[in-house]
């Protein structure tokens, strides 16, 4: 079975490539990746099982249609965006459910004011009945957690944001 950051690696470099549909097999798991105009098509499945298909929007790219009202706060949303422009983004590597801690009855991996290092463990996403610990990949503290504990988060949606280390 790959690993998180594998995964990762991969959707970037299909991302980044003309490539449209991409298959792995390997030691009884199968990945399939279809890339369609505007969003990315991840599947993973024990070869055995029955298929379970995720879709996951490029969040870069994919923005849901705003109804009118929504207008007005998109300048609100641009000056939040340039306040943590400095500031680097631990994202969601997949579809799931976040977990601030390791168990119910446990603290959090890490809360604002939290140091961290690039292998330091800050939450757990569920996805598919597994744990999958998130990795902070950089040095520094976290400024802010974005999401609740429980909560459903999205392939590419920020989970913190943290002030690396060595900025002002």
């Amino acid at each position: 079975m790959l690993k998180v950051q594998e995964i990762r690696e991969i959707i970037k470099l299909i991302d980044q490539s003309s490539i449209d549909e991409f298959v792995y097999e390997s030691e009884g798991s199968k990945i399939k990746m279809k890339k369609h105009a505007q969003e990315v098509t991840v599947l993973q499945q024990p070869v055995q099982a029955a298929p379970v298909q995720v879709q996951a929007a490029r969040a870069a790219q994919v923005q849901p249609a705003a109804p009118a009202q929504q207008a007005p706060s998109q300048p609100e949303e641009s000056a939040a965006e340039k306040d943590h422009a400095d500031l680097h983004k631990i994202v969601s590597p997949m579809v799931g459910t976040f977990y601030q801690s390791p168990s119910p009855d446990a603290d959090a991996y890490v809360k604002p004011g939290s140091k961290v290092s690039p292998d330091s463990i800050v939450c757990i996403v569920e996805a598919m009945k597994l744990f999958n610990e998130i990795e902070a990949e950089v040095s520094g503290e976290i400024v802010e957690v974005l999401v609740k504990d429980g909560q459903l988060v999205e392939y590419g949606q920020p989970l913190f944001l943290v002030k690396a280390a060595g900025e002002r």
